[in-house]
């Protein structure tokens, strides 16, 4: 209790300019720190709220960057399995068309083959023909 608070009959004070007051001085003086602690709480608090929710935002935000590279990634990904999958496609057409080529080339080396030595049996029956008409 302050030292200028005079108890008034029925809990009742009077304060230093003489007002009548039903609580004591010292606890009205709590009651106005408490309040302004209070205040300062509240405004952090929404301070802190204020924060969280811009927080919340941005993680939001961050949340569909990151997916949207997630789906480009996937789709890069798609669409290098699709081009591996070409490429193997036209390396195996490439690889039947050089044992194709390699086949028509053995076979054109044995018609070739066999067109000198038919060439070389013709020359000698010509050879045989012209030096039997000589004779």
């Amino acid at each position: 209790m302050a030292e200028d608070d005079v108890q008034a009959p029925g809990n009742l004070h009077f304060d230093d300019l003489n007002k009548l007051r039903v609580v004591p001085s010292d606890v009205i003086d709590e009651t106005t720190s408490l309040r302004d602690e209070c205040k300062g709480f509240v405004e952090h608090f929404e301070e802190y709220q204020k924060l969280v929710s811009k927080f919340t935002d941005l993680m939001r935000d961050l949340s569909k960057e990151v997916e949207a590279q997630k789906m480009k990634a996937v789709g890069s990904c798609n669409l290098l399995k699709t081009m591996r999958k070409q490429r193997d496609t036209q390396q195996q057409k490439l690889k039947e068309l050089i044992v194709e080529k390699t086949l028509q080339l053995e076979r054109c080396k044995v018609e070739a083959d066999e067109l000198q030595r038919q060439e070389e049996e013709q020359r000698d029956f010509v050879e045989q023909f012209a030096s039997s008409k000589m004779t």
